[in-house]
């Protein structure tokens, strides 16, 4: 992805038919006339927007459309003459981090716009020109470039592209999973981007080593292949998206996830260091209510988390994070090679009061089980479409957990990706936790919660729960007193609810301030709820007392 220097005598003037294309074979089609608006919104103020549309004359899917400012030709070559600049210019490998590049490269092109700009064809003083050049160069040097707009939406989760000629898909909260208006037309162009990926993640892809699975700056997770190498079709990379700033406990509730009555329940557990395991298949959510349930965790007691890609943000200070790391030989060579089992085992060293593995898929969950055995508390994620399912793979080979220990995991909580019913008889997609179990033996699970998919509701059976027995006779409390604490937990988080706190810090802190002065939350949220909490204390002696299902 070189630049073309201008040519000519007049090297400070810059012909326009030779205006250079950094992204040469990727197609960025044009919103045509005949397709209405189904969606717009902002990504960039007055630079980048997206608009989801539909044909208005035929039945089709709808598009995702990336729209940025237009550059005429004269504009393109002065982007491209000053990131040439800026490349020769900037010293990258003197800057801490990003952030401080990103600043470098924002400063750098105003001083050369400023100092160039007549000689470039472009007019300096145009503070919306400036802003509009400034944009590209640094969506280019530093962003994804011509599919920067997408990385840069936060409603999109997962970015694909499947090869040459095919539409880039991404997966959007609201519209599941649509093609894109890009498209790489040239197999040049994919292998240039690809590798323009992967170096933003510090790795090396080539014919020799055609498969990488890495995390880009964003902590975006990016796995690509190379070529024909493993894909006939050529190369393909997949980009799953990271959210910087994590849903917090009361977005699910919000969003109908959870509700706060199984969510207080889960609160107290935690808080007593049970042991809790969320399943779900690929996408289901199964980290972000991990994440979520992380603010649960008494302030004072020590995290460990463990993953493969980091992905968990917690916001405490007494957190130590480990991540793994691939091996740094050739072929098939282990050299240096870091597993989820050996930080596993190393982080017993650090006497975690909880210990969260991101994914539990190997040898590692042995040491996790093990762990737990010895009272640590323990969260973790598996991919299983069921409870048997996941007891049959934790049972097998390579975790093999001996039956006797499965008891160990307290907590099983079920979480998918569905159709949701809407008014107008329309069906969006959502995510719902769709079972709560307690394991109270190998072959024994006892359901406490459950969502009806007719009514959109959650159903509770928490007066049945063996857990809540076996935490009464630890802490030498009746089961009534901890139904009558979780019935607290649910008012101070509807409170949270109604009052739309949803930043994770505030989240946090308010979380901090039950666990420091109970009485004093409860009292406020009460006084704010009070025609709430009347209803809540009838309806809740049903659900408390029901007899549920167990499986």
């Amino acid at each position: 992805m070189g630049s073309e220097k201008a040519k000519g005598k007049d090297k400070g003037k810059v012909r326009e038919q030779k205006v250079p294309d950094s992204w040469e074979g990727i197609l960025v089609k044009p919103l045509p006339p005949d397709y209405i608006d189904v969606s717009r919104y902002q990504i960039r103020q007055d630079l980048a927007e997206v608009v989801i549309a539909a044909p208005s004359n035929r039945f089709a899917e709808p598009v995702y459309f990336c729209i940025e400012a237009p550059l005429t030709d004269s504009e393109k070559a002065a982007v491209e003459k000053v990131k040439d600049i800026l490349t020769k210019k900037l010293d990258f490998p003197k800057f801490e981090d990003l952030e401080e590049v990103r600043k470098a490269v924002l400063q750098g092109a105003a001083k050369v716009l400023k100092k160039y700009g007549k000689a470039l064809g472009v007019n300096p003083n145009d503070s919306s020109l400036m802003a509009k050049l400034q944009y590209y160069i640094e969506r280019d040097m530093m962003g994804f470039g011509p599919l920067n707009v997408i990385f840069e939406d936060d409603r999109v989760e997962d970015i694909s592209c499947n090869g040459v000629n095919v539409p880039v898909y991404v997966y959007h909260r609201d519209f599941e999973s649509i093609p894109t208006n890009i498209v790489f037309t040239t197999r040049k162009a994919l292998d240039d981007y690809i590798i323009h990926l992967v170096h933003k993640a510090n790795k090396h892809i080539s014919s020799a080593f055609p498969i990488v699975d890495a995390m880009i700056y964003g902590k975006h997770r990016l796995a690509a292949t190379f070529r024909e190498e493993v894909s006939p079709r050529g190369s393909t990379f997949t980009v799953r998206k990271f959210r910087e700033r994590p849903f917090t406990i009361t977005e699910l509730i919000q969003a109908k996830v959870i509700n706060s009555l199984l969510a207080a329940y889960l609160w107290l557990l935690i808080e007593n260091k049970a042991s809790v395991m969320i399943l779900g298949a690929t996408g289901s959510g199964k980290t972000t209510l991990l994440n979520a349930l992380t603010t649960f965790i008494k302030p004072l007691y020590k995290i460990v988390t463990c993953e493969e890609t980091p992905e968990i943000n917690i916001p405490r200070e007494n957190w130590v994070r480990f991540v793994t790391r691939e091996s740094y030989g050739l072929g098939s060579s282990e050299r240096g090679r870091i597993t989820l089992y050996d930080l596993v085992r190393t982080s017993l060293r650090y006497r975690p009061d909880y210990l969260i593995v991101g994914e539990v898929r190997g040898e590692e969950a042995y040491v996790l089980f093990q762990a737990m055995a010895t009272g640590h508390g323990g969260l973790s994620t598996m991919h299983a479409e069921s409870l048997d399912a996941a007891i049959k793979r934790l049972t097998s080979p390579p975790m093999n957990i001996a039956p006797s220990f499965i008891p160990l995991m307290n907590c099983v909580v079920y979480i998918e990706r569905v159709l949701v019913k809407e008014l107008g008889g329309f069906y969006t997609p959502a995510r719902r936790v769709r079972n709560v179990w307690e394991v109270v033996d190998y072959d024994s699970y006892l359901m406490v919660g459950e969502w009806d998919p007719v009514n959109d509701a959650f159903r509770s059976y928490l007066g049945e729960s063996s857990l809540l027995r076996r935490l009464g006779v630890r802490h030498m409390r009746t089961v009534d007193e901890f139904l009558t604490e979780i019935e607290r937990r649910r008012i101070v988080l509807d409170w949270m609810v109604r009052r739309r706190i949803t930043d994770p810090e505030d989240v946090n802190a308010l979380v901090l301030q039950y666990y420091e002065r109970p009485e004093v939350v409860v009292a406020n949220a009460t006084a704010e709820l009070q025609g709430l909490v009347d209803d809540y204390s009838e309806a809740s002696k049903t659900p408390f007392r029901a007899s549920g299902p167990s499986q």
